[in-house]
């Protein structure tokens, strides 16, 4: 089978080719289809394959969604550079059957490292609701979004076999220095891009982090499982179309109340930075404040069910609030690194500013401040 890196390179022999060799298709032969773009992601860029088939088959999709390496050249750079075409593929291919958090099924994985040129091939989750991080959502889907986390993180936790998987465990005194000496540029570029519109509070916070930054970058406590390390409501599909705590009318019957999605920032760490990041900017913050003890109590207690053992409430809490900066972190490199837009600048800016709020109300400052 040949190997097809772009999605205008996409036709109907090749899709045929993929989905035979993932036994979806046995006899039928795809003839044509209809695509369009989906999601908001800007590291990669995906659409929806409609099929037109030549036969009726018991089971046979009516569409798939393809994912391949973002056109805009400043995302394709970072991809390379970062690693996420690999990163995606790799975990498709090694990680997702060990876990039990619902993804979608991966019909084909093909990269190039030495370019960051990839190709995924995946089930259509629709009919779905995409989350949105500008909006964000309400306490009842939070609470679904982490009982998939738990379902994620559990699995794996404090696998020690993890290590040999090179792509996964990216951490080492190399990208621990590149860290140290990258992220404050990213920052300064950050405020000269956006500092007349964050609040002095965002700003202060960011400063805080700066002086910090070894500390927060190489004391990283809590057990290591495999992470997300985007886990935020543009890259959770809700089943059905309408916003409800059962993840939405019109699912199909036997469908994930949310599927996750975009794991190309997948990494060895610790699990409790995903759950601060996610509740840090996926609620509002009076949500935030309200309900979040009582959800992150919830998520430690599905940890424990599915095997976790050796992990108390009390490091829970203390792990959650040192990763409340990660959201912010991720706003200050992500806008400077990759295409610039309208709706992502609007979401790095909410994300900034709600993360910022978040470490305020946590105290995380004082958690650094003890290690320095």
């Amino acid at each position: 089978m040949r190997s097809v890196w772009r999605p205008e390179d996409v036709d109907a022999q090749w899709l045929t080719a993929v989905l035979r060799q993932a036994r979806v298709l046995t006899e039928a032969a795809v003839t044509s289809f209809t695509v369009e773009p989906v999601g908001t992601g800007q590291m990669a860029d995906s659409f929806r394959f409609a099929l037109a088939l030549d036969r009726g088959e018991p089971g046979a999709p009516a569409s798939v969604v393809g994912k391949f390496t973002a056109a805009d050249p400043t995302s394709r750079a970072t991809a390379l550079a970062m690693r996420t075409s690999e990163v995606e593929v790799r975990f498709y291919q090694q990680v997702a059957p060990t876990v039990r958090v619902p993804t979608p099924v991966c019909h084909h994985a093909a990269v190039d490292p030495a370019t960051a040129e990839f190709a995924l091939v995946m089930s259509d989750v629709s009919p779905c609701r995409q989350g949105d991080q500008l909006t964000g959502c309400g306490v009842d889907d939070a609470a679904t979004c982490l009982e998939a986390m738990a379902a994620l993180h559990a699995p794996r936790w404090g696998d020690p076999s993890l290590r040999a998987l090179e792509w996964l465990d990216r951490r080492s005194e190399e990208s621990l220095a590149m860290g140290e000496t990258v992220l404050p540029m990213l920052f300064s570029g950050f405020v000269d891009r956006y500092g007349g519109v964050l609040s002095a509070q965002a700003l202060g916070v960011g400063e805080g982090l700066m002086a910090h930054l070894s500390s927060y970058l190489r004391d990283q406590p809590g057990p290591a499982t495999v992470q997300h390390g985007d886990f935020r409501l543009d890259n959770l599909l809700f089943a059905g179309g309408e916003a409800s705590g059962a993840g939405g009318a019109g699912a199909v019957p036997g469908a994930p109340a949310v599927t996750v999605v975009d794991w190309q920032t997948a990494v060895l760490g610790p699990g409790l930075l995903d759950a601060s990041y996610f509740l840090g900017a996926g609620l509002l913050v009076e949500d935030r404040r309200s309900h979040e003890r009582a959800l992150l109590r919830e998520y430690h207690d599905r940890l424990l069910s599915q095997g976790v053992a050796g992990y108390s409430w009390e490091d829970c809490l203390a792990d959650y609030r040192r990763y409340a900066y990660a959201g912010y972190l991720m706003a200050v490199g992500a806008s400077m690194m990759v295409e610039r837009t309208e709706r992502g600048d609007a979401m790095f800016l909410a994300m900034a500013e709600r993360h910022a709020t978040q470490v305020l109300d946590l105290e995380s400052l004082s958690l650094l401040e003890a290690v320095s």
